[in-house]
């Protein structure tokens, strides 16, 4: 190991200021957010609001929870990301296996390789999609909301190029032994591509609870829109409350204050899962993305 002169030693300390400083960029919008949320309607549209509350109080936030529906797209949401990450999930695994293996072992696999390029190159439009969803009966669905996008081809690729880097002697060794193709996946493959598992099933979740626009396009009821599409419409139509108690509650709230709280509450689920992944995800991430 090198010594570390004192060159080296700054040299270290440059960089981690570099980084603490970055890290401050991407923190201090955030806190601004909050504090924007906690604070009075007056102090948050005349914009003096910094990092913390001016004439704290919650009504932004009594404003949405005491919403019905606001937890109804919030349970769509969790239906939602739980559903769609494991369809992505199975898909995801069950492609990229086969893919992973050369030609003389899955004699199709350019032909489904190159469709796969193909159709994450050229989309058919949003037009057709929605005539094919409709044509299902999936219109006012959960299923319009997971099935259109069942297949990550991104996520394809990088977990193939995964199952590319396992040694090939340990499933040579498991078939010795009288393992099936679905058991070398199951009992070899899967436990050891924990990283790349985490990694695509992360990008899935945040996928998921992000997407507003899947809601706007499928759905015909508002009871019926998963959490991010009922926000984006309740800055839209916040003019047409007319329930009594949340027209009180408006008259204590600006749209900048009410905004800022949904932002922070549409986070938090993403701010409670990531920190589970995120030791997974830059093994994953790197590991995936890479054939020797």
């Amino acid at each position: 190991m090198k010594s570390k002169t004192f060159g080296s030693r700054f040299a270290d300390i440059c960089i981690w200021m570099v980084l603490l400083l970055l890290t401050a960029l991407c923190f201090l919008p955030l806190l601004n957010m909050v504090s924007i949320s906690f604070s009075d309607k007056s102090a948050a549209q005349a914009n003096l609001v910094g990092l913390l509350p001016v004439h704290f109080n919650t009504n932004a936030y009594q404003l949405l929870l005491k919403d019905t529906q606001f937890w109804r797209s919030f349970l769509i949401s969790i239906e939602r990301v739980a559903i769609g990450t494991a369809i992505n999930l199975m898909i995801t695994v069950l492609m990229a296996f086969p893919l992973s293996k050369n030609k003389n072992d899955f004699r199709a696999r350019n032909i489904y390789m190159n469709l796969m390029i193909f159709a994450m190159l050229f989309s058919g439009g949003m037009i057709p999609i929605f005539m094919v969803v409709k044509n299902l009966g999936l219109i006012d669905s959960i299923w319009a909301l997971v099935l259109p996008g069942a297949v990550p081809i991104f996520n394809v690729i990088l977990l193939m190029n995964f199952f590319k880097s396992v040694p090939e002697a340990l499933e040579e060794a498991a078939i010795i032994d009288g393992a099936s193709k679905m058991r070398v996946l199951f009992g070899i493959f899967l436990p050891i591509s924990l990283p790349a598992l985490a990694t695509i099933g992360l990008f899935s979740m945040v996928g998921h609870w992000n997407d507003y626009f899947s809601g706007l396009l499928y759905m015909n009821s508002s009871s019926n829109y998963p959490l991010q599409t009922y926000i984006q419409q309740l800055s839209v139509d916040i003019t047409k409350i007319t329930d009594p108690s949340q027209l009180k509650s408006l008259a204590s709230v600006s749209n900048k204050t009410l905004n800022a709280a949904k932002i922070v509450v549409s986070i938090i689920p993403v701010l409670l899962v990531y920190p589970f992944l995120q030791r997974y995800f830059v093994s994953g991430l790197v590991i995936g993305s890479v054939k020797e």
